[in-house]
């Protein structure tokens, strides 16, 4: 999806060229004035009803995207969208009622929720602030809330360090679906849970998607989880989408060397396809966000980079399947002829 390709009727939230910049550290060997570019030039939509799968390894920038789509930190270049109106430098007022309709859940679902108060009033608090319901009405909807997220109204009575992780995840459900919102970003909302209870919150949020029409946002490092909860998956790399596009043709014929990468990653659940996989093992670390690669973020780790790459940030090209990638080898050409990288091919290159 380039950015011309994301209008304004097609998607519930955009986020069009969004550039976020931070002070770097000073010392004795920081360069004064420098910045770190954790988001540099990102552009994705959300389409209603759906959810998008937002993937990169730790320091992409992908939570930091989120939290600009949200308004909770403010960009330092670019737009953001609201069902077609523009959010970006709203404020006060008009910003309370964007926020009605955009919610986040937190990674961690105790430190996201204040240990001194009950269940019943982490939840009711959001609900009171946005739909101003009050006394037994409020009550009504906490338990009905409650029961919606899979828990039970004897729950508001409790402290959230008398619940158990699960329990405490879907306490931070609840209260996001306060609001009654539109749009819900999940922050590595399944990371700091077991495997058993990871499955059941995705499959909470698969059936709140289709009972409640949510648009979401699922923000994670783990493509396994993304491929299964997402319809659509962009991915990140040092604070700039590499490839984006329908999640089965993204999983299926990845375009970018490091997407591919990332899949030779995610475990088989037959042993004997574990072994027999090809795997690729990228060299050497990403670059610092403060000192960004003048060319292709990826080249400096890619196995199959070539002479363009380092040099010329390559642009945004559509991929046989649906969606685009950003990589000098998918371009039309002799060779390849904008067809996705054979992962065999990656594996030998980098061997």
């Amino acid at each position: 999806m380039a950015a011309s390709g994301v209008t304004e009727d097609e998607y519930v939230l955009i986020g069009r060229d969004l550039v976020k910049e931070f002070a770097g550290r000073s010392g004795l060997f920081s360069r004064r004035g420098s910045h770190v570019r954790a988001v540099d030039g990102v552009t994705l939509g959300l389409k209603k009803g759906r959810t998008l799968g937002l993937v990169g390894e730790s320091g992409s920038g992908k939570s930091t995207v989120g939290r600009l789509l949200l308004r909770l930190l403010d960009s330092t270049d670019g737009e953001i969208l609201l069902h077609g109106e523009e959010i970006t430098k709203d404020r006060h007022g008009d910003l309370r009622r964007a926020r009605r309709e955009m919610q986040m859940v937190f990674q961690d679902p105790y430190s996201s929720l204040n240990p001194t108060m009950r269940v019943g009033e982490l939840v009711g608090e959001p609900i009171a602030y946005h739909r101003k319901l009050r006394g037994q009405a409020l009550d009504d909807e906490v338990a009905r809330i409650l029961v919606a997220v899979g828990l039970s109204g004897e729950h508001a009575r409790r402290f959230p360090d008398e619940l158990s992780g699960g329990q405490r995840q879907r306490v931070a459900i609840a209260r996001a679906l306060g609001p009654s919102p539109d749009v819900l970003v999940c922050d590595e909302a399944v990371s700091a849970l077991d495997i058993s209870i990871q499955s059941q919150i995705l499959n909470l949020l698969l059936r709140l998607q289709e009972e409640l029409g949510l648009t979401i946002l699922f923000v994670s490092h783990d493509l396994s989880v993304v491929r299964h909860v997402s319809h659509d998956i962009a991915v990140m790399y040092l604070g700039q989408i590499v490839e984006q596009g329908p999640a089965e043709r993204v999983v299926d014929e990845p375009a970018h060397p490091y997407t591919a990468a990332l899949l030779s990653a995610v475990p088989e659940a037959k042993p004997a396809d574990q072994r027999s996989r090809e795997k690729i093992l990228l060299r050497g670390d990403p670059p610092s966000p403060s000192e960004p690669p003048q060319g292709c973020p990826f080249a400096s780790r890619c196995p199959v980079a070539f002479e363009p790459c380092d040099k010329i940030r390559p642009e945004h090209t559509a991929v046989e399947g649906g969606g685009t990638v950003a990589c000098h080898l998918q371009t039309a050409g002799p060779v390849l002829a904008g067809r996705p990288v054979p992962i065999e091919l990656l594996s030998r290159a980098h061997k």
